[in-house]
């Protein structure tokens, strides 16, 4: 990772200028990349015939399940572009050559959409790693991020050159940024500070014409609200973004309290659903169910004195002593929080943050929640106790409140505001083999889970994270080319609820031949 110039990427010469017939006048495959070629240097461009393409294709899966899918039928070509041009050159020769594209900032998408299709056609994968520049200005307190740079990457390059500063952000050091800002962004600053698309000032994007538009202003106020939480592969290709960067003191608080069922924590978890959303803004905490065990984690802007007083006052049942506390900087908290003990075992935070690879493990399935109403402790007394046999599933629990609750649901593209209490994220693992990751191969935990939750949860839309993927909640159908509205809305609507009709107008204004499209891309509205 380059921690050096912005990532203002600069449109060469004028190329490729002939018009931009419809995706049915299509060509051959050798034409696509006989077109690519003519301005992307070959060692930018692999196809299944190099050596270098699968273990390229499956060096950012994260889940183990769309490794044999993603291989079977793979992409046309990889292109891991360095420069402004060579995104704008396979938009071009895309629409010209009929081959849509998928892009790929960190390999996170939790249905693998942004390097594989279900559907039988020809694609290309635009994988943005090379793009993972970082500038950070202390003074103005902002920073330019490439889409393929990773939130250790990010972390780092902030926490090395101002060190009184932080981003809103997730907790896996490997995802990615352009998907998680394009999806929202939640993490442990939210309640502080907002979400991730909440703080950022300004983009660089190629739109559906190969465009490049280097600012907002460029773009206009309509497009530069849809990227910032309205989902990834619908609107453009955001190679760049300007983030407001925010205060963290010199140390914070890291605490991890474990409770079994045996210790109160069914009782705990019921009190935790009122007291974490009323918390300070400095404080946040998130809880880990699993195995009949709560895990509570927290993350305070301040030192281990307070947290513990604020706590045992607000929230005794959780029971935090001294020794529960760690304080450390927040640079050295983003590491803590994801590898644990290894972060505190004088392996250096450039090892850890700035490992962009990953270890393929069991297969997984996620699936998310937003609640509103406390649960009573029967009902999460049914939830600790719920039959797992050999599932290893768990709930990620992550509060809202504070700034969270100030901001209006329209402001951007994600609607899950006022009157949220928390978030909830499903997680099953599982061994899998050559299966391809087939949902009728899965243990099924997540879906009875899911199932019985349905009651106590948001309704009409049973509200989802577009971050948290979830394809068995709807997809597209595509009519005439064009993916239709109606099929869209019955997903669109639960991740962006009364935002969705804004964005699928959007959409028909900046790509109304669909060109970017995928399973669950927002269709146009016409």
């Amino acid at each position: 990772m380059a921690v050096a110039t912005p990532v203002a990427l600069v449109l060469t010469v004028c190329f490729l200028g002939f018009n931009l017939p419809s995706l049915s006048v299509a060509s051959s495959s050798s034409d696509f990349l006989q077109c690519l070629s003519t301005i992307v240097p070959s060692q930018l461009l692999l196809t299944p015939g190099s050596p270098s393409f699968k273990p390229l294709l499956v060096s950012s899966i994260r889940n183990a399940k769309f490794v044999a899918p993603a291989t079977a039928r793979p992409p046309l070509c990889i292109l891991t572009p360095t420069k402004a041009s060579h995104v704008q050159a396979a938009v071009r020769c895309g629409r010209h050559h009929g081959v849509r594209l998928r892009v790929r900032s960190g390999g996170h998408d939790n249905e693998g959409l942004s390097y594989r299709s279900q559907r039988p056609e020809v694609f290309a994968v635009v994988d943005l790693a090379k793009l993972n520049t970082v500038r950070v200005d202390p003074r103005q307190a902002t920073g330019w991020v490439g889409s393929g740079t990773t939130l250790g990457e990010l972390y780092y390059a902030i926490g090395k050159a101002a060190p009184g500063l932080g981003f809103p952000a997730g907790v896996c050091p490997t995802v990615g940024v352009g998907g998680l800002f394009t999806g929202g962004g939640q993490g442990l600053l939210m309640r502080k500070y907002g979400l991730s698309a909440d703080n950022i000032l300004d983009a660089t994007i190629v739109d559906a014409d190969g465009n490049l538009l280097q600012s907002k202003k460029a773009m206009g106020d309509d497009l530069f609200w849809a990227i910032r939480g309205g989902g990834g592969g619908s609107f453009g290709i955001v190679l760049s973004w300007k983030v407001r960067l925010v205060p963290v003191p010199p140390k914070v608080t890291f605490f991890s309290v474990n409770k079994t069922i045996e210790q109160g924590a069914v009782d705990a978890v019921t009190k935790w659903q009122t007291v974490a959303p009323a918390l300070p803004d400095d404080l946040t905490v998130r809880v880990v169910v699993q195995q009949r065990t709560a895990t509570f984690q927290s993350l305070y802007l301040g030192n281990c004195s307070t947290v513990v007083g604020t706590l045992r006052g607000r929230f005794p049942e959780l029971g935090v002593k001294y020794a529960d506390c760690r304080e450390m900087s927040w640079l050295q908290y983003t590491a803590y929080l994801y590898f644990g003990e290894a972060a505190s075992k004088k392996i250096p935070l450039e090892v850890l943050l700035l490992n962009r690879t990953m270890t393929i493990g069991p297969f997984v399935k996620n699936k998310s929640d937003f609640v509103k109403k406390p649960l009573t402790n029967n009902t999460w007394h049914k939830i600790f106790t719920w039959p797992s046999g050999a599932a290893k599933g768990h709930l990620i629990l992550e509060p809202h409140g504070g700034r969270m609750a100030k901001i209006a649901d329209g402001d951007t593209p994600f609607p899950h505001r006022s009157g949220v209490l928390y978030n909830i994220q499903y997680v099953q693992f599982w061994n899998g083999s050559g299966v391809g990751g087939n949902i009728s191969m899965m243990p099924n935990w997540i879906n009875g889970m899911y199932d019985y939750m349905a009651p106590f949860v948001t309704k009409n839309p049973r509200a989802a994270y577009s971050n948290y993927r979830d394809l068995d909640i709807g997809v597209n159908k595509v009519v005439g080319g064009v993916s239709t509205y109606e099929s869209g809305k019955v997903w669109g609507d639960r991740y962006f609820v009364g935002n969705f009709r804004r964005l699928a107008m959007i959409k028909r204004k900046v790509d109304p031949a669909d060109y970017f499209r995928n399973e669950q891309s927002v269709p146009p509205l016409f």
